[in-house]
């Protein structure tokens, strides 16, 4: 078993390589905090609560003489719904396409039948390089993470996966991110840069300023709400007769629930959780535009919308 815990001295190529990696594993296990290590801003939306991944967010790390397109998937998972199916075929397609897959696992838990759920799954997908990432490893000590070296190593031999690499990370300590980066960069095809320089993402503005609202409208809601929280946001205009130094973006957005018990979770008494939610999307949304912003927020209930799939169309999926 060949665990990366520093890079080796090796003569720097002169081809430059691009290409798509996707970060798999079940729901929480670090892959959006991943993501926005290595681009080194945020682009994929993390929250403490599974399953808030839902739109493919592609981070773009720029390296010398290297392109790397991450392409975020959701979480793959047993469906319950038909936004979970939706998901998941999501997920075996953007496999089927990439050059290389990190398989992330959180250090600090046992491997699981999610865990194994995947991995099956992965097997099945002979031609692509798949590198194991143990995340999280900041909290656990050099036993556990050892133990967890040890499982991964065993699961890959029981399911005649062949890991390129094995490799422990921290996203939050920053801890091993560059070396990923390093070992990612080799299983990648040559070619030249698919995007410009400067590009961190090529989500649509208004689909990450969405994913921004519905992270804020997450944070603290009781553990009834997370998949039945969907954003749309309507319109992103300039507004007008503003001095060119003083420009100001008008966003008006619904934040979409399953049912009327829902709303006054998401409002809060007295309207106050929805003015926190308007608050501190508005902050992100502004770092991430470097423009100041008008957010016009309202809630909405759309019925029963994961299981339908007319709902599912109109609000992105």
């Amino acid at each position: 078993m060949s665990v990366r815990t520093q890079s080796s001295e090796e003569p720097a190529e002169s081809v430059h390589r691009a290409g798509f990696a996707c970060f798999v594993g079940r729901p929480n296990a670090g892959k959006s905090t991943l993501t926005n290590a290595l681009v080194g801003q945020k682009v994929a939306i993390t929250s403490n609560r599974p399953q808030t991944t839902r739109h493919t967010v592609r981070g773009i790390v720029h390296r010398a003489g290297a392109q790397l397109i991450l392409v975020d998937t959701p979480g793959l998972h047993k469906p319950r719904t038909l936004l979970g199916e939706r998901l998941n075929d999501v997920v075996r397609a953007t496999w089927a396409e990439v050059d290389v897959i990190g398989f992330c696992l959180p250090a600090n838990e046992k491997l699981g039948p999610g865990d194994r759920f995947i991995a099956k799954e992965l097997a099945g997908i002979r031609k692509t390089p798949k590198v194991a990432i143990i995340t999280k490893t900041d909290l656990v000590d050099s036993k556990t993470l050892a133990e967890q070296l040890i499982a991964v190593d065993r699961l890959g031999e029981e399911l005649g996966i062949t890991w390129a690499e094995i490799v422990p990370v921290s996203a939050t300590a920053n801890k091993q991110v560059d070396l990923l980066a390093e070992l990612l960069v080799p299983l990648l095809p040559e070619g030249p840069a698919l995007y410009p320089e400067g590009d961190l993402t090529d989500e649509p503005e208004q689909v990450m300023v969405a994913e921004l609202i519905r992270e804020a409208a997450l944070e603290g809601v009781r553990d009834e709400l997370p998949h039945s929280i969907a954003v749309v946001v309507e319109e992103m205009l300039p507004r007008e007769d503003r001095p060119a130094d003083k420009p100001l973006l008008d966003i008006h957005a619904n934040v979409f629930i399953e049912r009327p018990s829902q709303k006054g979770i998401i409002i809060g008494p007295k309207g106050k959780r929805l003015k926190d939610v308007g608050i501190k999307s508005r902050k992100q949304i502004e770092a991430l535009l470097g423009t100041p912003v008008f957010l016009d927020l309202h809630v909405k209930v759309a019925k029963d919308w994961q299981r339908d799939p007319k709902q599912l169309r109109r609000l992105g999926f």
